[in-house]
């Protein structure tokens, strides 16, 4: 069992008004990582045996006591990486060296499987302390090992990600902060350990960071670290695609992504990440009144988020988000002082796909997100139920796959604060998705084919494979969506007749 988390000489002291929470959230930390003392013990043992110090640190040690840890689990030592690959020999069930050359030997760990429950795995990444100097000109540091835990911690990013455990043997943890963590967490604050303005020359990451925590921890910038980034914004520009992408990606399925989306968009960094945000906040004026588009779509954010079923859904959250990108490139003032935005959904679509390709997502994600986008507005034309059973298959069929996720878009999509015409489209949602329901029953509208395949068609029409052929499966599927299910014999016909018509 490990022992109880010990306070030692480095840290602040307690505010009177924190101090009892302090406490408490030590308690739940020391509670967290006892429950992980048959990962935790031995590998401390195993370095205090060989006269080397073992820290837990960063997101490991600020998630221990929010009470969320998980199974990957970060530390640093004062060991060099040989030495920490030689103390894991035999104990990990796997160890790689990919990141070797800034001094992180990674690993993982089973335990657990014995009482008839699945195993769990730790994922565990071990680095050398380091006292990283950076060019500041890309974010790649030149790796410079260091010599104790302070010049480690003050590197990191952030006052929150620079507590950490000391692990000694006998399961001996001690709670170290000398940069002062614990009071940033307790005021729900996101400061760094050196100026900003130094932290995000080293790497500006960090400041799509900043918006990423806001969204997963629910904490403030501090007033220093928003001036920086509104100062240095243009900076993210050094950083590449697919790095934004991964932070983005991390804010959005965030507890609180609307927070995070806001500090990137009043910070100006949006700007250089994806300005199509930014660019919904749209100017109204006392003659042509429309909805702030940009507060629209986190609204549309936050009620589809309400909808998911169980994890993060992140295709229905980017959809959700940049359903209406579409929107300022076709505002037009109407007489009379309405606003139209013909064909958004297309436009927003096209914008959707580009942005996508630009931020390097896989085109699988590109082409879900752009469809739910292109979508959205399809079921307005259903009106009250006028609808034909053709018109029902075919939003079937175009959504495929992505048709319970549009269902959730187009319900989160109603924000109207009339309760009247609110309930109104959502009991015509609720029409349309029994109407599918119904119809599902009589046909398989998950796959909706020609009745008859290419080679029937062939055999049919005498044909070799060919355009010839293309075209009359095509047909038949315009058939088949129209008409629904036919028989053998009038799906032959039909073709006959059909081919007779092209000759």
């Amino acid at each position: 069992m490990s022992a109880p988390i010990e306070r030692d000489d480095t840290q602040r002291p307690d505010h009177t008004e924190s101090g009892e929470r302090r406490q408490r959230l030590l308690a739940g930390a020391a509670a967290t990582l006892t429950g992980l003392s048959d990962v935790l013990a031995p590998l401390a043992d195993r370095f205090a045996a060989a006269g080397h110090e073992l820290y837990l640190v960063g997101g490991s040690v600020r998630d221990a006591v929010l009470g969320r840890l998980g199974n990957d689990l970060d530390f640093t030592t004062d060991a060099r990486p040989a030495e920490v690959q030689k103390l894991l020999r035999g104990w990990v069930d796997t160890q790689w060296d990919t990141g070797i050359e800034f001094g992180t030997v990674s690993a993982a760990k089973r335990t657990g499987g014995d009482d008839g429950h699945a195993p769990v795995e730790h994922l565990i990444e071990i680095t050398t302390f380091r006292a990283d100097a950076y060019d500041r000109v890309s974010r790649n540091p030149i790796v410079q090992f260091g010599e104790s835990l302070e010049d480690d911690l003050v590197r990191r990013d952030f006052r929150v990600n620079a507590m950490a455990v000391r692990l000694g043997a006998d399961g001996l943890q001690e709670f170290t902060d000398p940069l002062g963590g614990m009071d940033d967490l307790l005021a729900g604050l996101l400061d760094t350990p050196a100026t900003p303005q130094e932290s995000f020359a080293d790497d500006p990451l960090r400041m799509l960071r900043a918006a990423r925590f806001v969204s997963q921890l629910g904490f403030t910038l501090a007033p220093r670290v928003h001036d920086a980034i509104v100062d240095m914004a243009s900076q993210i520009t050094r950083i590449t695609a697919e790095r934004v992408r991964t932070e983005l990606d991390k804010l959005i399925l965030g507890e609180f992504p609307l927070d995070g989306i806001d500090v990137m968009v009043d910070t100006g960094l949006a700007e250089y990440v994806i300005p199509e945000i930014p660019a919904m906040k749209l100017e109204i004026d006392e003659h042509h009144q429309h909805k702030d588009v940009y507060r629209h779509s986190l609204t549309v954010l936050s009620q589809a988020i309400d909808l998911e079923d169980g994890d993060p859904d992140l295709v229905l959250r980017w959809a959700a988000l940049l359903h209406d990108i579409g929107k300022p490139d076709t505002k037009r003032n109407e007489p009379g002082g309405g606003v139209s935005f013909h064909h958004h959904e297309v436009v927003g679509a096209k914008m959707t796909r580009r942005r996508m390709r630009a931020l390097k997502y896989s085109k699988h994600m590109i082409d879900d997100v752009s469809q739910l986008v292109f979508l959205h507005l399809r079921f307005h034309g259903y009106g009250k139920g006028q609808w034909t059973d053709s018109a029902v298959r075919r939003y079937v069929t175009d959504a495929g796959p992505l048709l319970p996720r549009l269902h959730k878009l187009v319900r989160a999509d109603c924000t109207t604060r009339n309760k009247r015409r609110a309930a109104a489209l959502q009991a015509t949602y609720d029409d349309i998705e029994a109407r599918i329901a119904r119809l599902a029953e009589q046909e398989d509208l998950a796959r909706v084919r020609p009745d008859l395949d290419g080679n029937e068609i062939m055999k049919i029409l005498g044909l070799r494979p060919g355009p010839d052929v293309g075209r009359a499966w095509q047909f038949l599927k315009e058939l088949r969506l129209d008409r629904g299910p036919l028989s053998h014999d009038e799906a032959v016909a039909e073709l006959e007749k059909w081919w007779a018509g092209q000759q």
